[in-house]
């Protein structure tokens, strides 16, 4: 999630693909939402991964649940390389750093602030 002027992004939660439309179902009860930036695994060419065909069905059904909101696909290549040196550098537990739940939540912050620099530096 970012700040409301979408400035900073900070880590959320780490949830269960099940529980994925429910749980922004939820926070958009909660919380102004503008739009829900994804991140999109591709090749070193740039094309879509394998992954894809895992997230696409999810996506799809987000979509179709939350019509008026914006999906945002957004390169996550090297995020996860990103998140272990993050952690690495603030001294986080070994045991912490094996946590995907928190390497995830990191990624994710990390694809939020990319997006989030990229909107402002074409503004």
């Amino acid at each position: 999630m970012t700040d409301p002027l979408c400035i900073v992004a900070t880590g959320l939660a780490t949830v269960a693909t099940h529980r994925l439309v429910e749980f922004v179902k939820d926070y958009i009860k909660k919380e102004t939402v503008d739009a829900i930036v994804v991140g999109q695994p591709t090749t070193m060419s740039g094309q879509p991964s394998e992954s894809m065909r895992y997230i696409t069905p999810g996506i799809n059904r987000l979509k179709k649940e939350l019509p008026g909101i914006r999906i945002i696909f957004w390169d996550e290549r090297f995020t996860s390389v990103l998140a272990h040196r993050s952690m690495l550098d603030s001294g986080m537990k070994k045991t912490d750093r094996q946590n995907k739940a928190i390497v995830d939540e990191i990624s994710a912050t990390i694809i939020l602030n990319d997006y989030l620099q990229s909107k402002s530096y074409n503004q």
